[in-house]
Order: structure tokens, then sequence, then C-alpha cells
């Protein structure tokens, strides 16, 4: 018999920046989203005065200065490292791992006694915060699901771990509302309530048959994961990807066609490293832009491209962005969002030729090695130390970041310093 554990970061984005910075332990902190715009992340102390998640920075701003809260833009390198880095501490515990999103990931561990399970989960939670410093909470129980419940009673608790036991199910259902449920959103707690389902008790206690008559298998799962059915086994080989979106707004409205070509070539070249980060190719484009969705007349356009071979190439991607750009842009228009969509994704050791290919396999080959020299040298001196000229070098159109910390783990001109006193 084993158990599922649901392992997930304490306030995720202000846990990593604490991690570099002492000086925020305590305080009031807020991570906002791109741009500056809305709180993404919140401290336990800046939920205590009652800031809510999504709220926009502006209407908090009386709020900020009273109370001192530390602001911080989004620093993704820093969180996507951190990640990484307590994903692998948190293997060494179990060979059965699915990492679920960037702060949490279950893990399946042997049956034991909850004594033994709660002394287990403290020393995974101490190994974590040691190597990483990031503070976790653990919870315990029969199911993914009921794990995920149990994960929510483990942030309430001041041990920061917690078993659900089968005799505790009933008591903490009746308590749950539907929405706090894994799986249950707004709309399908509205329709369930219809149905007389208004807590997590009521929807244990639902025949798992009529409830698939009536919505969906993937309810009916739910239902037997709360009687303690497993249904839902861990994903531990990653499923290979259908596309992959690099999509930003501009830090200030976008007038022209030649910054529009700078934003989305500069996008079209991250979106190139992700593939090969990933030994992937694409062979099929979109790309978009987009007016704020506020104004009177909204704008949004695409356009698609069938590539004559998949490719991670960035001097092969590069000619769309200016093809795209041309197509898209309108006089007068104020664009605010931009972004490539990558598709019919594969392995890039099973790269298709064409007939109709205009490279010879000998320039392929030199492309490559370009890639691969790019890509080692912004590995080892940083990202962008090595970029097309196509992506701009002013690039007015960057998202606004006026709080960012330094990305201490990923930026060898932004590592910590430590002096001597």
């Amino acid at each position: 018999m084993r158990v599922f554990s649901l392992i997930d970061g304490n306030n995720f984005y202000v846990s990593c920046e604490r991690a570099f910075n002492p000086k925020l332990e305590r305080r009031p902190v807020v991570v906002l989203s791109n741009n500056d715009g809305c709180v993404v992340s919140r401290s336990n102390e800046a939920k205590a005065l009652g800031i809510k998640m999504g709220v926009p920075l502006f209407q908090i701003q009386a709020l900020v200065e009273h109370h001192a809260i530390a602001v911080l833009s989004s620093n993704y390198s820093l969180y996507g490292d951190m990640s990484q880095r307590v994903m692998t501490t948190l293997a060494q515990f179990s060979p059965d791992q699915e990492v679920y999103s960037i702060d949490e990931c279950f893990l399946s561990i042997d049956q034991a006694s909850p004594t033994a399970l709660l002394e287990y989960g403290t020393v995974i939670r101490q190994t974590v915060k040691r190597c990483t410093g990031i503070p976790v909470s653990l919870g315990f129980a029969a199911t993914k699901t009921l794990a995920k419940l149990a994960n929510r009673q483990a942030k309430q608790g001041d041990s920061g771990v917690y078993y659900l036991s089968a005799e505790q199910v009933d008591s903490v259902l009746a308590a749950t509302e539907l929405r706090d449920l894994w799986g249950i959103g707004r709309k399908l707690s509205k329709a369930l309530a219809l149905k007389g389902i208004h807590n997590g008790l009521d929807l244990k206690q639902a025949n798992p048959v009529v409830i698939r008559q009536q919505f969906s298998v993937l309810v009916e799962r739910l239902v037997r994961e709360l009687n303690g059915d497993s249904c839902l086994p861990l994903e531990t080989i990653a499923t290979g990807r259908q596309s992959l979106i690099v999509s930003r707004s501009f830090g200030q409205p976008v007038f022209t066609q030649a910054h529009l070509h700078e934003a989305i070539a500069s996008y079209l070249s991250k979106a190139a490293e992700k593939l090969r980060a990933q030994s992937l190719t694409s062979g099929m484009l979109n790309i978009f832009a987009a007016s704020s969705r506020y104004q009177e007349e909204p704008y949004s356009e695409s356009v698609s491209f069938n590539l004559p071979v998949a490719t991670n190439s960035t001097v092969e991607l590069l000619p769309y962005a200016a093809t795209a750009a041309k197509a898209l842009f309108q006089d007068g228009q104020r664009f605010k969002k931009a972004g490539v969509v990558l598709l019919d994704l594969g392995p890039e050791t099973e790269q298709q030729t064409s007939l109709f290919d205009s490279l010879s396999s000998e320039k392929r080959e030199t492309l490559q090695r370009l890639m691969q020299t790019m890509d080692q040298i912004n590995r080892k001196h940083g990202t962008g130390t090595l970029t097309f000229a196509a992506t701009g070098l002013e690039r007015p159109w960057l998202i606004k970041a006026e709080h960012r910390s330094s990305r201490h783990t990923t930026c060898w001109d932004e590592l910590v310093i430590v002096k001597s006193i």
C-alpha cells in the first residue's frame, strides 16, 4: 500500500525572494504580474492586511504606503530555477514523482503509521528548507484529490504537515466548499449546487454513476477519489508537448510597425531557444497581435505559417516576424500585446526533410552549430549576451519591471554579493 503526498511551496514567489533577502522576513510582501499590474503572490502578513489575489497595484497603493509593504516585480528566471532546485531535492524522497506546477509536486510514499508519515513529512520539509531556503507544506492521503485537501489543511496548521486519515475525511469535507476542491471551478460548483450538492461531503456521498450521467467522467472520478478509490495515477513521464507559446503585454503601447516587428522577433527568438532546450522542432507558426480589450473597438488578428521543414533555428524563424508584422500592423492602432504559438512539435531527431527545402544539409548543420554556440554563450554569460539585431536595441515595448530583484541564480552579473564587516 502506498499513499500520495502533495508538496506545495508556501507563497512560492515571495519565498523565493525571501531566500535571498532576509530583510523581507516577517514583513508584508507582494509580487506583481507582468507590467507590474496585479498581485500574484502574497506573504501571510500581506494576506492579513486584506490584500486579495489579483488586485491591481493602484487599488492598494494607500495600504502599501501605510504598512510599508514590499512590492516586487515578477522574477521568473529566479522562480523557475528555484522550482527546479526544490523538485530535485524532493526527488530523493521517492522514485515516483509528478511535478504538477512550478511550486507543487506529488510523491508516492510507502504506507506507514500516521506518526511515521508525519515524522517523514517533517524531514522532507526540513530538507527542502535547508537545501533551498523555501518553506513547503505537505499533505498525505489515500488519493491525489484527498492529498490536495490534506495539503490545504497543512497550511492552516503550525507543523506544515497533515495526514488525512479515512476517519477524518467526512468531517474535513463537510467544512470544505466545492470551489476549494481540486478540479471544481465556479461554473461547475454552481451546477452541482442546483443538484443539491453544496460541499465536499455532499459530493463524496453522491452516486458516481448518476454524477457521470449528469456531468462527466471527470467528475465521477473526483467522487471516487473522495471516497478513497485512487483513479488518478502519478504522471511520472511528461507527455509530449503539443504547442509552445511566448506572449507578453507591452510595457507601453506600440504604434509603429518597426517596434511590432522587434517584439515579434524577440518572442520568436525566445520560443526557438525553448524548443532547442527541449530538443523539439516546430512545423507551424501562429503569430498574433492585439490592442487593449478595454478600448472602444478592440483589435486582435493573427497569421499562420506552415514551415517547409520543421525547425528550431532562430535564423530560419526570424524572417516570419517581418512578414507577420507587415500583415498585422494597422496605422493608428495601439498594440498592447503580441505573441507567437509554435505548433506541430516533434523530436528534432525525427525531422522530416522536404523536396522543396531551400537549404542544403550542410547549411542546416552549420545553422545547428551556430545555435548551439549561441545557447552555450548565453547559458554561461547570461540570457541576452548574444541576440539578433532584429529583436531591437532600445526595446521601449519591454514589459515594466520597476521592482524586480536580481536574478541571483541565473545571471553572472547579478550574483549575491557578500561583504565582510
